[in-house]
């Protein structure tokens, strides 16, 4: 029973099998094979528009190469106030970014406030040197607590960003959840509500190591090979990288294995509910459950083989935790098993 993680679920044996077919032979290097560049098209199909697609290797890659392409001297960036780009890439954006600095913006169950965002924006004026200048906003879908901004909420945000004339970041480790959760079109979820620039993940979803920096808008991705090359992200055997996203697209599998981690995750938590001892701390909307339950239930889940995590309680959860409880995370991925959510079931007494 392992809900540590969807990073700790392996790579999807569909994708396993396209690593191997490309395993042997040559193909030319750097991002300039047939298969390369028949993904990148392939890209251009999925968002329906002409995009400029750069593979890295992790998502704090793809984000931190994201703000430095739209990073400026004295740059402000953007973020919910416990975004995985604040809380968990120890610095990577500053650090790429040659000293960018990320402001946190609050907002109830891990999505932006549009209105305490254009109060932080207003914070540095126009000229004033000594405060910096804002350069970028970045939301993130689905969130860190496993919400998901409807396209309402990408739209209410996308407007203040331009209005302060602002390029709007999505950082999407979880995109294809979110995606499904919303049923709408990657399109839809993107440009056409005014990103910019999306860090696509594909590891979270059953890849081995398969990022993306897409790109909607040319003059943002005039620097973003040299910056990938500095940044030692440019791969020589990138068609490893594309084989995976080959058969990541094909039949819609990234798709199916996303609606496959969000319906476990779904089962989980009606499972959750129905259990005496555990209830959710908010309701779920992806791959990320976040239970609350006692130290000795969640000790006793754990000596009888279910792994989850502990986490920290978000700044906006109002709902008081006895002493002795604490909030957790279980995620489901595509490697999920409905035997794994029956067992956890009869743990719990549900």
């Amino acid at each position: 029973m392992n809900f540590a993680s969807d990073n700790w679920a392996g790579a999807h044996p569909a994708i396993a099998s396209a690593l191997s077919d490309h395993a042997a032979g040559f193909a030319a290097a750097y991002g300039t094979s047939t298969l390369d560049q028949r993904i990148e098209r392939l890209f251009n199909e999925v968002f329906e528009r002409e995009v400029a697609v750069y593979f890295v290797a992790t998502g704090t890659a793809a984000n931190a190469l994201s703000m430095t392409a739209l990073a400026r001297p004295g740059g402000v960036g953007f973020a919910h106030a416990e975004a995985h780009m604040l809380e968990d890439e120890c610095g990577a954006p500053e650090y790429f970014t040659g000293g960018m600095r990320m402001v946190g913006v609050p907002g109830s169950l891990g999505r932006i406030d549009p209105a305490r965002l254009d109060a932080a924006i207003r914070r540095y004026p126009e000229g004033f040197v000594h405060s910096g200048r804002p350069v970028a906003v970045s939301i993130t879908q689905a969130t860190e607590i496993g919400t998901v901004y409807s396209l309402d909420q990408i739209d209410a945000v996308a407007d203040v960003a331009r209005r302060h004339k602002l390029p709007l970041h999505m950082d999407g480790a979880r995109f294809a959840n979110a995606l499904v959760r919303l049923g709408c079109s990657p399109a839809e979820m993107t440009w056409k509500r005014g990103v910019d620039i999306l860090s696509f993940g594909g590891t979270k979803n059953g890849c081995w190591c398969a990022e993306a920096i897409v790109v909607f808008r040319p003059e943002l991705a005039a620097d973003m090979p040299f910056l990938r090359k500095r940044a030692a992200q440019l791969f020589s055997k990138t068609r490893f990288v594309s084989a995976q996203f080959e058969a990541y697209f094909a039949a819609d599998l990234w798709l199916d294995s996303a609606r496959h981690a969000n319906d476990m995750a779904a089962r989980l938590a009606d499972i959750i509910e129905a259990a005496p001892s555990l209830r959710l701390a908010w309701q779920a909307e992806a791959n990320e459950l976040f239970p609350v339950m006692d130290r000795a239930t969640a000790d006793r889940l754990h000596a009888a083989g279910a792994l989850f995590n502990s986490w920290r309680k978000p700044s906006s959860h109002a709902d008081a935790l006895r002493d002795d409880e604490a909030i957790y995370r279980l995620v489901t991925s595509f490697a999920t098993t409905a035997d794994e959510i029956q067992r956890f079931a009869a743990l719990v007494g549900a």
